[in-house]
């Protein structure tokens, strides 16, 4: 993150982003097939999933998310999410990683699809788990690119706003 704060993105390489990792280039690839992926490895995705599933079984998906975006706040460090919430702003700023982040929206509907369809015991095709899991990736991807755009967001206070407004039936 360093290097793309100090050169742009763009003018980032591969190799100076090993040669600055101490690995050469071929183990950086080893690791990460493409300099977006740097950027777009989401650690948290896993854990948020498996936290969601943890909530207790009364909860509603969407209830599960929010109770889940609180234990975040407790339980990850601030330094952490502040890695976090510069990485977020990178992808949403730079038009390479925007489009490249599609992907992984693309896998976070099957994750939370999977999620709700087990909290739920549907299956996760079913149509109404599938729309929901949509729903939540786009409340999602608008918040994050509105807390990106404003230096002092609170990024976790927006989501549980966005989710609210989801719980709610988006109303306008």
């Amino acid at each position: 993150m360093r290097l793309f704060h100090e050169q742009g993105y763009s003018a980032t390489t591969v190799d100076q982003i090993a040669a600055a990792a101490e690995i050469s280039p071929s183990t950086f690839f080893r690791y990460f097939p493409t300099k977006e992926a740097t950027v777009l490895y989401d650690p948290f995705d896993p854990v948020l999933i498996e936290a969601a599933l943890a909530q207790p079984p009364e909860l509603s998906p969407t209830a599960a998310l929010r109770a889940t975006a609180d234990t975040i706040r407790t339980h990850i460090p601030a330094e952490e999410w502040e890695r976090e919430r510069e990485r977020q702003v990178l992808v949403f700023r730079e038009p390479e990683l925007r489009t490249a982040v599609m992907d992984k929206f693309a896998e976070g509907i099957d994750l939370l699809a999977g999620m709700a369809a087990r909290r739920t015991g549907r299956a996760v095709d079913d149509f109404d788990v599938r729309n929901w899991a949509g729903a939540v990736v786009g409340v999602v991807m608008a918040a994050f690119a509105g807390a990106a755009a404003d230096p002092g967001a609170d990024t976790l206070a927006i989501l549980d706003k966005a989710l609210a407004h989801l719980e709610a039936g988006l109303p306008l």
